[in-house]
């Protein structure tokens, strides 16, 4: 048998040279070829995050995230070893922080445990699965079918292509967001974008649904993106948003926008806030509300000038922006709203989860909240730990 380094550079290479269709069954042949084991699955993450589906569909179960080991991998973002005979390795299939799924082993072991060499070895090989198949994923639907439960609504089908990763690890941030209802998603959106001096994040709330709330949406978000290639500032891409806004629909729609761009040099934060997503702040155990003057949605009215405000992040800090379909919400018993009740406890009591993790965290929660799983409404929540160079 080759060594731990041989081994993982063996499958690296053949899935480097797999077609993309081909790689769920080129990481079996190899990791059975050169660990002896008996089945290995690549499990993706549903559009939802409550469940790990087996890629191709229907070569097996999905898996809950909440409450199994395949779910404690994703999580953590750390291999989980079931012993036994043979023993189970669930190794996170993650490329910068997105997190794809799991890679599910089952390793031949009479002593019931895992050979450490081994698990690092597969560890490897999960991180160059998730590598390839964010280059391959694109060049065939295996993998989009594979990630749903169930059927999306044509609406969520191009909120989805519209959408950036859910995740993502720099070395002055860890970002994680989610959208919901994930399978009937109309109106509400986020962006985000980084290079070596800024990142932007963009969360958007599209006015009304189905179809017609999606088209909308996405004619803001690609106005933003255009604007913010130009070079444009970040008033400006507001301003050529309601105008690409404006010429379409005359002021008849609008949709409401939090617009943001760090430094990544100090942390300075520039903010467009154009309607209802809402920033809260933690910092050192306290969450509160950053207070920003609001102004006109984008595509109210046809010559908008808008205004940049700014504050300031700490190493430590925590961001998270949530849209109206979270803050607004009301509780199940119709007395409050999210934000009255619960959104406060929840930012609270989750400093120690990763971004990604809060930000479904937030979300279940506020499922509960409503008493609807899974939610009716459009709702976004975008996380952003901030530790600074």
């Amino acid at each position: 048998m080759p060594a731990t380094d041989d081994r993982t550079a063996l499958a690296e290479a053949a899935l480097r040279e797999c077609m993309p269709h081909e790689l769920p069954s080129t990481v079996t042949s190899v990791v059975g070829k050169h660990f002896g084991a008996s089945s290995c699955r690549i499990l993706l993450a549903d559009y939802g995050l409550r469940f790990l589906a087996p890629v191709p569909t229907g070569a097996g179960e999905a898996v809950p995230v909440d409450g199994t080991a395949a779910g404690r991998a994703f999580a953590s973002q750390e291999p989980v070893v079931v012993g036994g005979d043979p023993v189970t390795v669930y190794l996170p299939v993650s490329d910068r922080g997105e997190r794809a799924g799991v890679l599910h082993v089952c390793l031949p072991a009479p002593g019931g445990t895992a050979d450490p060499r081994d698990v690092e070895a597969l560890a490897g090989i999960a991180a160059a699965v998730a590598q390839t198949l964010m280059a391959v994923e694109r060049d065939t639907d295996l993998y989009a079918v594979a990630r749903r439960g169930r059927p999306l609504t044509l609406a969520a089908e191009i909120q989805w292509d519209l959408l950036p990763r859910r995740s993502a690890v720099r070395p002055e941030f860890h970002l994680g967001a989610q959208l919901e209802p994930a399978y009937t998603v109309c109106g509400d959106n986020f962006d985000w974008s980084a290079d070596g001096d800024r990142l932007s994040i963009g969360v958007i709330n599209g006015e009304g649904t189905g179809m017609p709330a999606a088209t909308l949406t996405a004619l803001a978000v690609q106005a933003l993106r255009h604007a913010r290639r130009t070079g444009a500032d970040l008033a400006d891409q507001a301003m050529l948003a309601n105008e690409a806004v404006w010429a379409v629909h005359g002021g008849r729609r609008a949709l409401s926008a939090l617009l943001l761009e760090v430094d990544l040099a100090t942390g300075q934060v520039q903010a467009v806030d154009a309607g209802s997503p809402l920033a809260f702040l933690t910092r050192a155990g306290r969450s509160e509300q950053i207070s920003l003057e609001p102004q006109f949605t984008l595509g109210a009215l046809e010559d908008t000038v808008y205004t940049e405000q700014s504050f300031r992040l700490e190493p430590g800090d925590r961001l998270t922006v949530v849209s109206d379909g979270v803050h607004a919400a009301l509780s199940k018993t119709q007395e409050g709203t999210y934000r009255e009740r619960a959104l406060a406890r929840i930012l609270r009591a989750t400093p120690l989860a990763p971004a990604p993790e809060a930000a479904r965290m937030i979300l279940r929660d506020l499922a509960e909240h409503v008493g609807l799983i899974p939610l009716e409404d459009d709702a976004v929540v975008v996380c952003l730990d901030w530790f600074g160079r």
